[in-house]
């Protein structure tokens, strides 16, 4: 870009360098009338992502109304169905990549009752691919004892037909750590958190007594615990994973091969484990439906503008779009999928002709190991060698704050030249890390930082993230709608200046010294081969 050398000096030197647009003017939609970079492709795309944006429709249709989508499931086809219309609809091309298959399961509902010692209608819910049940089930509920021996677990094993069986160490509170902090004293507070110490203690103290340890003897074989008790005929298996926020448990995928897995939240399942405990006789009733389909093929969605000049580079907008089932997938990853879509509608409306092929990339099998992204980078060598940038958001609903050089030594003053091209509005909230490590995981751009393309994860402010993603309360509410669009706009920009660049950004990575546990150099990650079918995560 022209002013790319100016702008890293100032950027760099740490000038601050600021546009005309006022607080008040952004708060009422975008101004027109000065930007850093006089660009009217900038200019167009700052008045299209805030005067038209589409990022409130977006997210709600695909949070309310399609919901959450396993690998595999009629919801993540309906998904990709309409991601497809769209981009067709905004004059792109649109395709889906198969690239294995995997378990296909439909969630029905789940019903669970306390029926004694009183009754109340449980907060539980069916973990993904969980067994269903034949109709209600009644059963008592019991909690695994505190063995002598091996022997005498498994003379427990002979009493659980039947019966349901508590998986995990209920919490000792269900109350927020900073509401202890702000309202506890001294005493209670330091007796609270021994008292929680040794609640878990008790309980891995517990799962060990089954002589059913993993390899190495560090831990339980929780898998094989399951095993167990499903042999011996438990009715269902009960846990809770907690998020340490009011209200908020964790929910994902259960291996489970015939007894239900339901995951409650904290309150509930604190009830059922003291009621067993105290030997008050909790009995309850289950219903969980489910729908066994087989299998079914796994794919990624495509969404595609061609370049002009460069037909043959990409630039690629990356989102997984599949979710756990717990809530919409809301902050995970439907905010990441809405950007990239809203950020390729703005461009094919501002910048219908870019320079480079531009790629809208919907991964599927995230959530299970990075598997559409890793897929893709293994299938099209030929993209991966001409991909420009990569730009992938998955950390939820807040605006971006950090982008990473991910440890690519060549590629800050491009991204300082493009920062710098950015209004205020958007740059002022991000920082630049510099040359930063390269990820190995946690999401989809990983898959392509390690054949060293320029992949860059958005880093968003958090809102409370860790208490969102992965639960039911992932919902459309929980979406920051400025910050998303903000996000989109900001996304779009960043894809225009990398796609108009002269030259493919330089792919040096950084030496990444020696590692503190070996004392050895590290080595810059190597890409892993995808998960292709659900065989070896399910095989227990």
């Amino acid at each position: 870009m022209i002013f790319r050398k100016l702008m890293i000096l100032i950027v760099l030197a740490g000038i601050p360098f600021s546009s005309a647009l006022s607080a008040q003017q952004f708060r009422g939609g975008p101004a027109t009338n000065q930007f850093p970079v006089d660009d009217p492709i900038i200019k167009a795309i700052w008045e299209e992502g805030w005067d038209n944006s589409q990022v409130y429709s977006l997210a709600q249709v695909l949070a309310d109304s399609i919901g959450p989508r396993l690998p595999g499931s009629p919801a993540f086809d309906a998904g990709a169905d309409w991601a497809l219309k769209l981009f067709r609809s905004w004059g792109m091309e649109g395709r889906t990549e198969e690239y294995g298959t995997w378990k296909a399961w439909e969630r029905g509902v789940t019903n669970v009752d306390l029926l004694e010692p009183r009754i109340r209608s449980l907060d539980g819910m069916m973990q993904a691919w969980s067994p269903g049940t034949d109709g209600p089930v009644t059963g008592e509920v019991v909690t695994l004892p505190m063995a002598s021996s091996p022997e005498e677990f498994q003379e427990f094993l002979g009493t659980v037909r039947g019966k349901f069986v508590l998986m995990s160490a209920a919490e000792t509170s269900c109350r927020p750590m900073d509401n202890w902090e702000e309202w506890a004293t001294v005493q209670s507070l330091e007796a609270y958190q021994q008292l929680r110490q040794e609640t878990r203690a008790d309980w891995n103290a517990r799962m060990m007594a089954t002589g059913l340890v993993s390899q190495g003897g560090r831990g339980p074989d929780q898998s094989a615990i399951v095993r167990a008790l499903e042999e011996a005929g438990a009715a269902g298996l009960f846990s809770s994973s907690w998020t340490g926020y009011w209200g908020s448990s964790r929910l994902g995928g259960t291996r489970n091969a015939v007894a239900p897995g339901i995951q409650f939240g904290c309150e509930d399942y604190g009830l059922l484990f003291r009621l067993a405990e105290n030997g008050q006789g909790p009995v309850v009733r289950l219903n969980a439906e489910v729908e066994e389909l087989g299998t079914a093929p796994t794919y990624n969605v495509i969404g595609e503008i061609r370049g002009t000049e460069k037909p043959d580079e990409y630039i690629i907008l990356s989102a997984h779009f599949d979710t756990w089932d717990g809530g919409s997938g809301a902050t995970d990853n439907n905010t990441g999928t809405v950007i990239m879509m809203e950020a390729a509608r703005i461009l094919k409306e501002v910048y219908p002709n870019p320079k480079r092929t531009i790629l809208v990339a919907l991964w599927n099998g995230e959530e299970q190991g990075l598997n559409g992204s890793r897929a893709f980078v293994a299938d099209h060598p030929d993209i991966v060698e001409k991909t420009q940038a990569l730009f992938n958001q998955d950390n939820g609903t807040g605006r971006v704050s950090n982008i990473s050089m991910q440890g690519l030594t060549g590629v800050a003053p491009y991204v300082g030249g493009w920062m710098a091209a950015l209004p205020t509005q958007i740059s002022q909230h991000i920082d630049l890390n510099i040359p930063g490590n390269p990820g190995t995981g946690g999401s989809d751009y990983a898959s392509f930082i390690c054949a060293s393309v320029p992949a860059f994860s958005l880093s968003s402010l958090r809102w409370s993230y860790g208490q969102t993603y992965h639960n039911p309360t992932d919902t459309f509410d929980k979406v920051i709608i400025d910050d998303v669009k903000n996000n989109a706009v900001l996304t779009a920009m960043l894809t225009y200046m990398a796609s108009e660049e002269e030259d493919l950004l330089p792919r040096d990575h950084r030496v990444l010294g020696l590692d503190p546990r070996t004392g050895e150099p590290r080595a810059w990650p190597q890409c892993r081969a995808p998960a292709r079918n659900a065989d070896g995560y399910f095989r227990r």
